[in-house]
């Protein structure tokens, strides 16, 4: 692919915070980026301004001549950059003042300040990386745990791209084959059917492979919300503050404390998790606690999972059924309380719930149990039951799942005998959502809005 030529484009590339941070670099690409370099940094001796060199030195004012800062200037030349542009970097001392400050006259010499995902988005314009590889690098950087960030790791290396190619390669070659009958049916033998209609099975199975892994993307960059209910004073403040070892929720012996849904973001084995304390359920005339009460209600209808909460020397009450009844339609963990009270055993509950633990939340008891029924139930609803490395986003999903369908009508078509032109509709089709995955198949409207979620500097 030729690099397509565009304005030099600037922005700063690390978090800048306030008195914090020993380094912040600034980025430049484009044709211009070098010569910017050379106008703004002054880099003292005989040091050689070669690609792939990191240069010492000091920015500029170019018209004053004062000193903004020392500073190293990384220099990649195309097309051994990530962009294939001419890339140089400026790293300056950590804050604001200082890298807003180059950034600024990289501006004033005629650089254009990136948008969100430029940098990324030329790389792939440029054909340094794929759409699934750049929006890898997104998922990257907002991995929240390990496992995610090694599903992002996959994508980046081209585990995704490179059996999407391999597929549509497949459906390209099936194409030529029914098209050649149609354009030159007397000078080649008949197509075989048969084969043909296995090669499409094939790649329906591995299509399916793939698509199973969506549910465990969006588990991995979503999280997984989980909301504690249960009626006041049972103890659902303590079990969230055991559980993210804080005092994130107020605890005291009076009924209706908690006011407002409190949320504390933890890590389940390599699941992140957002985990919702909700004001207790109940009838009240206190109109702040109804407030509270209705937005319970409301988390609890969204929420991924239910911990319903219930107090072991009061037993399974008419209140807590009530409660059961409005969150049934989730999965539920019922966590038996203060089980320190009572003995769990003497606890009944419907039967048809089917994950049990018991706590004591003051003395953080039971945390891990209650862990490992999250963990279990994800799993039962086959959401980390995959060996895969591979975790594809909802875009990646809907195209495959276009493809899907697409090879499923031409099964039919083959089925049905319908003229070899009805053949080539859907196989277009699919070899189309599949280029769209990888971004061989894509508008210009779907890439904005992929990169619009990077941040500036990427």
């Amino acid at each position: 692919m030729s690099l397509i030529q565009q304005e030099t484009i600037a922005a700063i590339a690390t978090a800048v915070v306030p008195q914090q941070g020993s380094v912040g670099i600034v980025r430049l690409s484009g044709n211009t980026a070098l010569d910017i370099a050379r106008v703004l940094f002054s880099a003292p001796g005989k040091q050689h301004w070669q690609s792939h060199c990191i240069l010492y030195g000091y920015i500029r004012h170019p018209q004053t001549k004062q000193i903004i800062d020392e500073a190293l200037l990384l220099i990649m030349l195309q097309p051994r950059s990530f962009t294939r542009e001419d890339v140089v970097e400026f790293h300056c001392h950590g804050g604001i003042v200082v890298v807003q400050q180059v950034l600024q006259l990289c501006l004033s010499q005629g650089a254009r300040l990136a948008r969100s995902g430029e940098f990324t988005l030329r790389a792939f314009l440029n054909g340094r990386i794929d759409l699934t590889q750049a929006e890898s690098i997104a998922d990257i950087v907002g991995a929240q745990t390990n496992a995610a960030s090694q599903a992002a790791l996959a994508g980046l290396q081209g585990k995704l791209s490179t059996p999407i190619r391999n597929l549509r390669s497949t459906c390209l070659d099936i194409l030529a084959e029914v098209e050649a009958r149609i354009d030159f049916e007397d000078d080649l033998p008949p197509l075989d059917e048969a084969q043909v209609s296995q090669q499409i099975r094939v790649v329906l199975t591995k299509i399916t492979g793939i698509l199973a892994t969506a549910e465990r993307g969006e588990l991995l960059r979503s999280g997984l919300k989980i909301a504690i209910v249960g009626r006041p004073n049972v103890g659902k403040s303590s079990l969230l503050n055991a559980w993210s070892q804080s005092d994130r929720a107020i605890v005291t012996n009076l009924p209706g404390t908690t006011r407002d849904v409190v949320e504390s973001t933890l890590v389940v084995k390599g699941i992140p998790v957002r985990v919702l304390d909700t004001a207790g359920i109940r009838d009240t005339a206190d109109t702040v606690e109804q407030i509270g009460v209705e937005r319970s209600r409301k988390v609890a209808t969204a929420a991924d999972l239910i911990v319903l909460t219930i107090d072991a020397a009061d037993g399974w009450t008419s209140e807590d059924e009530q409660i059961y009844l409005q969150v049934k339609h989730r999965p539920v963990i019922l966590a038996i309380n203060k089980t320190d009270l009572v003995e769990a055993s003497k606890v009944e509950y419907p039967s048809e719930i089917r994950l049990a633990i018991n706590t004591v939340a003051l003395e953080n008891r039971g945390i891990e149990d209650l862990e490992t029924a999250i963990f279990n139930l994800v799993a039962s609803e086959k959401l980390v039951a995959t060996n895969s490395e591979l975790a594809i986003n909802r875009r990646q999903a809907a195209a495959l799942t276009r493809a899907e369908t697409a090879l499923k009508q031409v099964i039919v078509t083959i089925e049905e005998q319908l003229p070899l032109d009805f053949w080539t509709i859907d196989l277009r089709g699919a070899i189309k959502a599949l280029g769209e995955v990888t971004g061989e198949e894509v508008t210009e409207v779907v890439l904005d809005r992929i990169f619009s979620r990077f941040c500036i500097g990427k």
